[in-house]
């Protein structure tokens, strides 16, 4: 995959303004997908489908802490676009 095809697949992806949100407060904390529900104000469906989406991405990553999973953006190029967007 190329340097633009890349870049095209993240940009795809952070182009529903509900992802831009959760990337948004993921880069200030952790979270899991309760917390992130309660912040939006959205169904935990709807929430746990843009986390899918995201983490298909390669954009953030879960990691389980006993019953919970609590996500993290680890795609440097994803945190550059999302620092370009503030």
């Amino acid at each position: 995959m190329s340097k633009y095809e890349k870049t095209s697949k993240i940009l795809k992806v952070l182009s529903h303004s509900v992802r831009l949100q959760i990337v948004a407060g993921l880069l200030k904390n952790e979270c899991n997908v309760s917390e992130i529900q309660e912040k939006l104000g959205l169904p935990q469906s709807t929430i746990s489908q843009h986390l899918r989406i995201l983490k298909d991405a390669g954009i953030i990553k879960g990691r389980r802490a006993g019953t919970v999973v609590c996500y993290r953006v680890i795609n440097e190029l994803g945190r550059k676009m999302m620092r370009l967007i503030k």
